[in-house]
């Protein structure tokens, strides 16, 4: 059994992460803003017979991203982060706001960054460990109405590329997952997807994700 942080657990594909993998026998830190959700997920999961804890936590905030690692770590032994959380404003780049593009540099990059930095030096401590970064298709190619968006996914797709160089001589596993577009509340107040049970399951999404947990770059088309 492994004890696995996902952020952005209250819903989605952090959500279904967390189902997939406590199901498969592991234990979850359940990471997120809103606590109510979380508590959703943490039920399901006991549902299920599975172990959870949640945290909730502003991860664009490098302050109580520390704190949260520092209580965490006190009471945890963290075998792998999955850096899940993300947002997307879509439209022309004229019509963006100033506070959209900064949410999604400071949750997309910055919450990745945060987390990463904060889990490495236990991970390097005990040399052991696994770094999952959700990063999507937007990180692999330029997309019309995603401009800010996808400069935000080619930002953590270069920080994922270069962190495994930067550990390639230790034990510390890196990986890389480009999905392209789920059927999740991620697209909730957007008219940018007009029928989004079109797209993939994200539960299917999940579980493939978890089938394929070894692989350093996965794509999910």
């Amino acid at each position: 059994m492994k004890t696995i942080l996902i952020t952005g657990a209250g819903t989605g594909l952090g959500k279904e992460l967390a189902l997939a993998y406590a199901k498969r026998g592991d234990r979850i830190i359940l990471v997120g803003r809103t606590k109510e959700s979380l508590n959703d997920v943490k039920d399901l999961i006991k549902r299920t017979k599975g172990s959870s804890l949640v945290a909730s936590c502003d991860i664009s905030d490098g302050q109580a991203v520390k704190k949260l690692i520092e209580r965490l770590v006190s009471i945890e032994k963290i075998d792998m982060l999955i850096n899940n959380a993300g947002i997307g404003y879509f439209g022309n780049l004229q019509d963006l706001s100033i506070e959209e593009i900064s949410q999604m540099i400071d949750t997309n990059i910055k919450g990745t960054i945060f987390m990463t930095k904060e889990v490495l030096p236990i991970f390097l401590e005990h040399q052991s460990g696994k770094i999952m970064n959700i990063i999507s298709t937007a990180g692999l190619r330029g997309k019309v109405r995603e401009t800010a968006y996808v400069a935000s996914k080619f930002a953590v797709r270069g920080f994922t590329e270069s962190l495994i160089k930067e550990l390639e001589h230790t034990s510390i596993k890196v990986s890389a997952v480009y999905m392209g577009g789920m059927n999740t509340p991620f697209w909730e107040g957007s008219d940018f997807i007009k029928d989004p049970s079109r797209l993939k399951s994200v539960k299917q999404v999940a579980k493939e994700i978890v089938e394929r947990e070894d692989e350093e770059q996965m794509i999910i088309s």
